[in-house]
């Protein structure tokens, strides 16, 4: 994985593993892409102390749901109690795990399955760390789908604006052109979602702005009319989780490497 951008050394990570492989990987790895050191907690005590006797909040944690002094999912507790934002890294793994993590609220998960698994948590604490660049406007005339959307985006640390209705929508994008995504959802009384993404695309391109159509309708036509209106992408609630963030993140990184090229071109 490649990156360049803004400094990562300044923030803090503590990272909960007692293996000895694990944490010298993952130490190296972070070290080598982001300049970041980081603090290892190899018992659940090294964790609370890292936590109690130092004052500098902690950023992220990278933490196996086990340690040694926690060894009914403690640690996770523990920190998700303290709402410290948390990315989990475990090789136990199945169905059951997986809800109670995300009913956790958690940043991420990894799983230990592969040797693809440290680049793996290196791209997800990447992009924790460096959501906060990103502006993303919610639309919804159902005050609880926003909320929702609102949270789930704020857990991944992105910057969240939202509206009720299209109008309100529009007039933010006006005094917010830092805003570089729109989910916005189809059913809507006064602008529906396609009306909304073809006003949208009257100012502002593909290439600067991307737009994600959502709905709980049951019509399968509607993903292509959002895509024909100018939409970048399609989403049928209820969402699942790890699509969510995966569809959010690829559009995104669209925009990354569509500016990347402009200014490579630039410079030439």
């Amino acid at each position: 994985m490649q990156y360049s951008g803004e400094s990562l050394e300044k923030y803090r990570i503590i990272v909960g593993e007692d293996s000895n492989v694990f944490t010298s990987m993952i130490r190296q790895k972070l070290k080598e892409l982001f300049s970041i050191d980081v603090e290892i907690c190899r018992t659940f005590e090294d964790l609370q102390q890292a936590y109690e006797l130092n004052p500098e909040p902690i950023t992220l944690a990278i933490s196996n749901i086990n340690l040694p002094g926690a060894e009914n999912g403690e640690a996770l507790n523990y920190l998700v109690d303290l709402s410290v934002p948390t990315i989990v890294f475990t090789a136990t793994f199945q169905d059951s795990i997986r809800e109670g993590l995300l009913a956790k609220e958690v940043v991420d998960y990894i799983i230990k399955d592969s040797v693809f698994a440290i680049d793996m948590l290196a791209e997800s604490v990447c992009r924790f760390l460096t959501n906060q660049r990103h502006h993303v406007l919610i639309v919804d005339d159902s005050a609880t789908a926003r909320a929702l959307l609102t949270s789930r985006l704020k857990r991944y640390n992105f910057r969240v604006s939202s509206a009720e209705n299209g109008i309100a929508a529009i007039e933010l994008l006006k005094k917010n052109p830092d805003i570089s995504l729109v989910i916005t959802d189809y059913n809507m009384p006064d602008i529906d979602g396609f009306e909304l993404t073809r006003r949208i695309r009257h100012v502002r391109g593909s290439h600067q702005l991307r737009v994600i159509g959502v709905s709980s309708s049951n019509d399968r036509l509607l993903s292509a009319r959002f895509l024909k209106a100018g939409g970048n992408d399609f989403m049928m609630r209820p969402f699942i989780d790890e699509e969510f963030y995966c569809r959010v993140n690829q559009n995104l990184d669209t925009l990354v490497q569509i500016k990347s090229a402009q200014e490579r071109m630039k410079a030439r």
